[in-house]
């Protein structure tokens, strides 16, 4: 049976098709669309364009240039909004609207007469939502990303969003950098559009987007108020139209479990946002894949971080792009990569290879006999403090501190660590492990970015930049710190971390992949009779989010959207 396209498809259910089709066609002709029109591929365009999303400014120019490239090649594109998540203006945190973004995804492209969509995204939590949507309702999907800002200059350096905003609110913190100084670097911090420019979340997963296939080669890196990010643009939409008329590939197609590995090489390779282990865990689960934790940490022992790139390394996306872009990437990768998975625009990612141009910048894509990191970007730990696991990134933490031994200093929530952080009186020591918990899917709710706790200013004045900090929060992708996140099960499941105490000896052991709490096993039982699970809220998504959302090794997600419509 011949498939039902464009405003055919999807018909509103009045028990009568043919007057569904009669009224639809009557209300676009009102819109001022002719017959002709109307008979074309339909490609949906969905925009996240919000005035509360500022790195989305460009977002309606994009979809502008996308709408462009799907009427040059004889589509008619039809914009559409969808939730728009910016990780500084939701409150209490992005994170928790993510899965509200990608039930909206999923939802609208399978009610609307579409026969492909564009996919328009940028900041941290949008791509990983616009993807788990439509690996939900497998319809033709090809991401477009809005692009990186270009980085700031101050003073003679070179400044990145929000790399340099948390090391100069550090130093500010401590007192090594005055107001006025500080107000001074504010204004270069985010000096054009677009997403944050160092390998953090937004950059991270649109790298892992294309490497999963979901974009156009070199796509992922051009800065947002580039000629080429509209050029990228125009041609996402050209090929949605052929995708329309082919009806594919789905994304069902494109994520495998090989196409998940070479995710998990990139990020690895990029020392990527530890974010991206929650949303690729969530990406693939939407497909029925489980994201293996283990083979992550296995490839990270294998693969060296080649890419130059802040917080790492010092340069920035608009580097990484007139360097080679990532298609170079998989080129000096390519003995860890299968080259065999498929990307959307047809091609295998060993096709992209072979044709990619040769110019590669060596001070940013690294050879593989000079990487910036040997190994071991992000690893997994495990222990009796995570018997589900916690991550930790290694590339950016202090590798003295990677084996370290030290008594717990335990804040109960994120009002408690703002309550008493800057305490004089507050017992910390260089050597003491802080403890944030309360702060994870269910406990915050919505795992907040607020693994890199703040260096308490009694420290942070005297000079002390880094302690060893684990919690079941999140942290961003642009923050640094020897810091251990995602421990599950979190504090709110009853997880062990609800049963540390002040003054308990917590020990990590990051190279032999540990985390262990050093209380006998017949204390932490009698502690556990004491504990009682948080109050629930009473109402409405947050209510639904507590009661359904998984932990993060499986990418809080809710349980009952696993496995495609």
């Amino acid at each position: 049976m011949k498939k039902v396209k464009g405003l055919r498809s999807r018909l509103t259910q009045y028990g009568d098709e043919e007057f569904a089709l009669f009224l639809r066609r009557g209300f676009l002709k009102g819109a001022g669309f002719t017959d002709e029109a109307l008979e074309r591929p339909i490609v949906g365009v969905l925009s996240t364009a919000s005035d509360f999303n500022p790195c989305h400014k460009t977002a309606p120019q994009v979809a502008e240039a996308v709408s462009r490239g799907v009427r040059l090649a004889g589509g008619l594109p039809f914009v559409f909004p969808t939730v728009s998540l910016h990780e500084a203006f939701s409150f209490p945190t992005s994170m928790l609207l993510r899965n509200l973004m990608a039930m909206d995804v999923e939802e609208m492209i399978a009610a609307l007469p579409l026969d492909a969509v564009v996919l328009i995204g940028g900041c941290d939590k949008t791509i990983p939502a616009e993807l788990m949507g439509a690996i939900s309702a497998d319809m033709p999907a090809i991401v477009v990303n809005v692009g990186s800002m270009l980085a700031g200059k101050h003073e003679g350096a070179r400044l990145g969003a929000c790399t340099d905003c948390r090391r100069l609110w550090a130093q500010f913190r401590a007192g090594t950098l005055d107001g006025p100084d500080l107000n001074r670097a504010h204004d270069q911090l985010m000096p054009t559009s677009g997403t944050c420019m160092v390998m953090g979340t937004a950059s991270t997963m649109a790298c892992l987007a294309e490497t999963l296939g979901f974009m156009l080669p070199g796509s992922a890196t051009a800065p947002a108020v580039s000629s080429d990010r509209w050029r990228f643009a125009e041609a996402t939409g050209t090929r949605a139209v052929e995708m329309a008329k082919t009806g594919g590939p789905r994304p069902s197609e494109l994520l495998t479990k090989a196409a998940l590995r070479n995710a998990s090489v990139i990020l690895q390779a990029t020392s990527g946002s530890t974010n991206a282990l929650v949303h690729l865990a969530a990406i693939a689960g939407r497909a029925g894949i489980t994201y293996d934790l283990a083979e992550l940490d296995r490839v990270g022992r294998e693969v060296p971080v080649l890419l130059d790139l802040k917080p790492a390394g010092m340069n920035f996306m608009e580097d990484f792009h007139a360097g080679g872009g990532l298609p170079a990437l998989w080129r000096r990768l390519k003995d860890h990569l299968d080259l065999n998975a498929k990307t959307v625009n047809g091609e295998t990612l060993g096709d992209v290879v072979k044709r990619w141009p040769a110019y590669v910048d060596d001070k940013v894509i690294r050879p593989l006999n000079n990487p910036l990191v040997a190994n071991e970007a992000i690893a997994i730990l495990s222990g009796n403090l995570a018997p589900q696991g916690a991550a930790i990134k290694l590339a950016s933490a202090t590798k003295r501190l990677c084996t370290h031994e030290g008594p717990a200093l335990v804040f109960d929530s994120l009002d408690d660590l703002e309550k008493r952080i800057d305490d004089p009186n507050l017992n910390v020591t260089p050597d003491t492990v802080m403890v944030l918990r309360n702060a994870g899917p269910i406990g915050a709710p919505g795992m907040p970015e607020a693994g890199a706790l703040p260096i308490p200013k009694k420290l942070g004045s005297k000079g002390i930049t880094d302690m060893v900090r684990i919690s079941d929060a999140r942290m961003s992708g642009t923050a640094f710190g020897t810091v251990v996140l995602h421990i599950s099960p979190e504090a709110a499941a009853g997880g062990p971390l609800a049963l540390v105490k002040d003054g308990d000896v917590i020990r990590l052991d990051a190279p032999a992949r540990n985390l262990n709490l050093k209380v006998d096993d017949a204390e932490l039982a009698r502690r556990r009779t004491a504990w009682k699970p948080p109050a629930k809220p009473k109402r409405g998504y947050t209510r639904l989010y507590v009661d359904r959302v998984t932990q993060a090794e499986k990418g809080c997600d809710f349980d009952f959207l696993t496995g495609n419509r």
